[in-house]
């Protein structure tokens, strides 16, 4: 019982104090997650990561249902689930109650201007770090490559891209095992 109310304080806390969206948390999901609790490595966050980018829903309560189904089962992921839900679901009902009176004060319009580029900052380092964690070898690069390109100047799905990726994955890292693994 101890530990699934740990779940679901800890993904409170992520959830209370990470602004803009799945990105912007990976690097508090992994100090939690990885550094604090070990309750996954960081190629099992990067996967879960993945993972959750590709299933439908937000990344984050993808990410934390992964988390705690792994720790304690169903009733695990419902509570990490809830825990990193529960605080956007209060702050968003109070913000939209005042929102109104407020949208057009020129303060919030500033303070809402510094918040989009520090979110931004903040998906730019989870970015890094995915890059560091994924991008190992040759084969995963020309998958990076393609995937950017086809993303950049095709109208693709996101759900193409991350099949054609898979897919391209399993080709090239194939192709390189047979031929000697020199990539």
């Amino acid at each position: 019982m101890k530990e699934l109310w740990t779940l679901f304080i800890t993904f409170a806390q992520i959830g209370g104090l990470t602004f803009g969206g799945g990105y912007a948390m990976l690097p508090m999901l992994q100090r939690e997650v990885v550094e604090r609790y070990g309750w996954a490595t960081e190629e099992e966050l990067t996967d879960y990561f993945a993972i959750g980018q590709c299933t439908p829903g937000i990344i984050a309560v993808n990410t934390a249902t992964f988390v705690g189904y792994k720790r304690r089962g169903v009733l695990g992921g419902i509570c990490a689930t809830l825990g990193v839900v529960a605080p956007s679901l209060v702050i968003i009902t109070i913000i939209a109650a005042f929102l109104q009176n407020f949208a057009d004060n020129p303060y919030v319009q500033d303070a809402f201007a510094g918040i989009r580029v520090c979110v931004c900052v903040l998906i730019l380092r989870a970015v890094e770090k995915l890059w560091k964690k994924s991008v190992v070898d040759r084969p995963s690069l020309v998958v990076f490559a393609l995937v950017f390109v086809a993303s950049a100047f095709l109208d693709l799905s996101p759900i193409a891209l991350v099949l054609l990726a898979g897919a391209a994955g399993v080709v090239l890292k194939a192709l390189a095992q047979k031929g000697g693994d020199r990539a």
